[in-house]
């Protein structure tokens, strides 16, 4: 205990502040084609000023390779459903969920689609069916694993329904041309898929587990240790976005949108955000709730990855950044 102490003690003390208070201002990051987050809102706001993002690359195998590449410092902060983030914490990981990053309500959600003319029409009928998922081991798996359980299948049938991981970009287009025989579809790509037609929803996430958040964003705790008032910055400065993104009127948010595309010169495409329907966070300022992370212990002790109390959820998060209510 007293070398613990000693480390983070060195670790506060190594941290050096600027005359403006941070101690850095720069915060590495990975983007995602075709889309704004409300990270990058919030710094198009002024929100994050005087910090700024830097973007390394786009993530394009989903939240669970963004919370590693926080581990190994490549970024400063991620994002992710929240049962990987979960899991990696209860592997001794140096990560901490420090604000929510998006979640699930009626019209927010991940949809499983199939063809309109599909013989699909329940869990037992996806025994040897390919189903395109974004990323493995994270929130689409979640949901579609516990949709089989629930619909009566076996551990056994279970692992008989394949999945296949595509870029969320890539969903729609491999179910129409009959690559896979379901596809998950969530926001924006959900709504646009849905606009071109001839697909029919199976079920959703938020059929199954109602509203909630279901992913964070992370920082290791040495990021945290050492820059301290950066990340209260940070975390501020998000929380302020989601409640912009909130009360804003939609038109304002998608052309806010377009504009960042616009300006950050990627060469994207921007007219996915077209069908942006509203901030996915239900809390003010993207606070964290015991009951976002209960539920997914509770999934992964039942399905044999955690032991009864390996892991509680304040060992995941906390929200010690964000500023003391009415300020």
């Amino acid at each position: 205990m007293l070398a613990l102490l000693s480390v983070v003690g060195c670790s506060r003390a190594a941290a050096t502040k600027r005359g403006d208070g941070y101690e850095t201002l720069q915060l590495k990051y990975e983007g995602v084609a075709g889309t704004v987050t409300p990270i990058e809102i919030a710094e198009d706001l002024g929100y994050l000023a005087p910090l700024t993002l830097k973007y390394v690359g786009n993530n394009t195998t989903g939240g669970p390779h963004s919370i590693q590449a926080v581990v190994t410092g490549d970024i400063d902060f991620g994002g992710s459903f929240n049962g990987p983030i979960i899991k990696l914490v209860a592997a001794k990981a140096p990560l901490k969920a420090v604000v929510a990053s998006y979640g699930s309500d009626e019209q927010n959600f991940l949809g499983y689609y199939v063809l309109e003319g599909s013989s699909i029409k329940s869990a037992r009928d996806l025994i040897g069916k390919k189903v395109a998922v974004n990323t493995l081991g994270a929130h689409a798996e979640f949901a579609l694993r516990e949709y089989l359980a629930r619909g009566g299948l076996t551990p056994a049938e279970i692992k008989q329904v394949s999945m296949v991981a595509l870029p969320s970009v890539n969903g729609e287009l491999s179910l129409r041309e009959k690559q896979v025989e379901v596809a998950c579809l969530g926001t924006i790509f959900r709504n646009k898929a849905l606009e071109r037609g001839g697909i029919r929803m199976l079920f959703s996430d938020h059929q199954i587990f109602g509203t909630f958040t279901a992913g964070s964003t992370v920082m290791s705790t040495r990021f945290l240790a050492k820059n301290p008032n950066t990340a209260r910055k940070f975390v501020d400065g998000v929380g302020k976005a989601f409640d912009w993104l909130r009360s804003t009127e939609r038109a304002e948010v998608v052309a806010r949108m377009e504009a960042i595309i616009k300006k950050r010169g990627r060469n994207e495409d921007a007219r996915a955000v077209r069908y942006w329907t509203g901030s996915t966070v239900a809390t003010p300022r993207g606070v964290l709730r015991d009951e976002d992370f209960e539920r997914w212990i509770a999934w992964l002790v039942r399905d044999g990855e955690l032991t009864p109390g390996q892991i509680k959820p304040g060992d995941v998060y906390h929200n010690d950044l964000q500023p003391a209510p009415g300020h």
